[in-house]
């Protein structure tokens, strides 16, 4: 690890970018090498600068920050990004992620938190606020309980999991060595207990919850 960890950061209000700034460069072992009031040129930015971490706010103009993150990743992939915003909501929270945020820090934190989430996020970890952590932890344990209802068998979690690869039924047989009849009859089962009724919605159902 290098002696300076490098960060650039987003957010559109001035004042609180100015004040993020100054209070990273006062850390020992931080360095801020970039400020910017939006992400419009961020694939641009970030080929000049190369930081290690990015601090990313949602709500800005032109490019909202969950967009940037996408840009971001598909630049950088190994770039670690964590969203620093107001916004404790399910729909910001999940799209950040799935869009590949590695961590989600409120604004009403300890500034403290922001710095321990650099360092975190830097050595691999996932920095999340607490109250977002549990909202993580809750929807996990919803979607779990979810699953679970619908009792699928092993083998048909196989079936499951390769019809979401797109296999066809031939090729299921093939991997699964089970005859051609007995791969449609697996899959009739698992329409059924996923109440759906082809395997578009099947495979649909499966990443919802993942099933698979």
């Amino acid at each position: 690890m290098r002696d300076l960890l490098q960060v650039a950061i987003y957010e559109d209000n001035a004042m609180l970018r100015k004040q993020l700034s100054q209070y990273l460069n006062a850390q020992e072992d931080v360095e801020v090498i970039g400020s910017f009031s939006n992400a419009i040129n961020i694939s641009k930015d970030l080929k000049e600068i190369h930081p290690d971490v990015v601090i990313m706010d949602i709500d800005m103009p032109g490019i909202d920050g969950v967009r940037a993150v996408k840009l971001c990743k598909e630049c950088q992939p190994d770039i670690q990004i964590i969203m620093y915003t107001v916004f404790e909501d399910d729909d910001k929270l999940f799209d950040s992620l799935c869009a590949g945020a590695d961590g989600y820090i409120l604004k009403k934190s300890p500034p403290q938190m922001l710095t321990d989430a650099i360092h975190d996020v830097y050595a691999g970890g996932v920095p999340l606020s607490p109250n977002i952590a549990r909202k993580v932890l809750s929807t996990f344990q919803k979607q779990q309980k979810e699953a679970d209802q619908f009792k699928l068998t092993k083998r048909e979690l196989e079936i499951l999991h390769l019809l979401t690869k797109g296999y066809s039924y031939k090729q299921i047989a093939n991997e699964c060595f089970i005859a051609l009849d007995t791969v449609r009859k697996h899959v009739q089962h698992i329409y059924t207990k996923l109440h759906v009724r082809c395997g578009t919605e099947a495979v649909a159902k499966a990443l919802k919850y993942r099933l698979v």
